[in-house]
């Protein structure tokens, strides 16, 4: 995706990527996004699940949802997406980092009423949550179809940003007796928790138990 001039990396450009595969990924792995908008001067930033599908991102709730509502007239938003690798320790303070895999993207969210591609995008959610999910749950019926909002976004302005590796002092401090170097870090998941209503014979899915992202 070329750059443009809002997604044009310009801190430390060299760290920049607008390839379009690299975006997907870090899409991909992500949980969480943060969507940014203003209303009447206001500016808002709200944590949202999301889930994607080819060139579009997808973002759902429930009709009386503000942050819906809004993006779905065709305000501008700016979605986040930033997934945290590993603390940088530094002889230095001033060189303290983290290294990461982020995602900025632009555009304007559309409302999605065709029912066949509003199943897929909450298929696509289901699964970008847990891979496979979506085949062993009961789909949504008319009425929770009809009391969802599905917002499109497409994947067509956007930017990664990505840091990598050990700590950059300057030349003079990597004689300090300090130590220096890199606290990864990474998202794991704990043994799952059976619902107490669940029957004692059912089994553990192999994507609870194995759960990564």
């Amino acid at each position: 995706m070329p750059p443009t001039s809002r997604t044009q990396v310009k801190r430390v450009p060299q760290r920049a990527n607008y390839d379009r595969q690299q975006v997907y990924d870090i899409l991909d792995e992500g949980l969480v996004c943060h969507l940014g908008f203003v209303i009447e001067g206001q500016p808002f930033v709200i944590p949202t699940a999301y889930g994607r599908l080819d060139d579009q991102v997808y973002i759902h709730g429930s009709p009386a949802s503000r942050m819906l509502t809004s993006l779905e007239q065709g305000v501008a938003v700016c979605l986040t997406v930033t997934l945290l690798d590993g603390l940088v320790l530094a002889r230095s303070a001033f060189h303290h980092s983290m290294n990461y895999r982020s995602v900025v993207l632009f555009g304007t969210a559309t409302r999605v009423d065709n029912a066949d591609e509003k199943m897929m995008a909450l298929k696509a959610f289901t699964n970008h949550v847990v891979r496979d999910r979506w085949d062993d749950v009961r789909p949504p019926n008319r009425q929770e179809l009809a009391g969802t909002l599905v917002l499109a976004l497409p994947i067509a302005e956007a930017s990664a940003k990505v840091r990598t590796g050990p700590p950059i002092d300057a030349a003079d401090d990597y004689a300090l007796p300090i130590w220096a170097g890199e606290i990864p870090l990474g998202l794991t998941a704990a043994a799952p928790v059976t619902d107490p209503k669940c029957s004692p014979d059912l089994a553990l899915p192999d994507y609870a138990t194995n759960y990564q992202r």
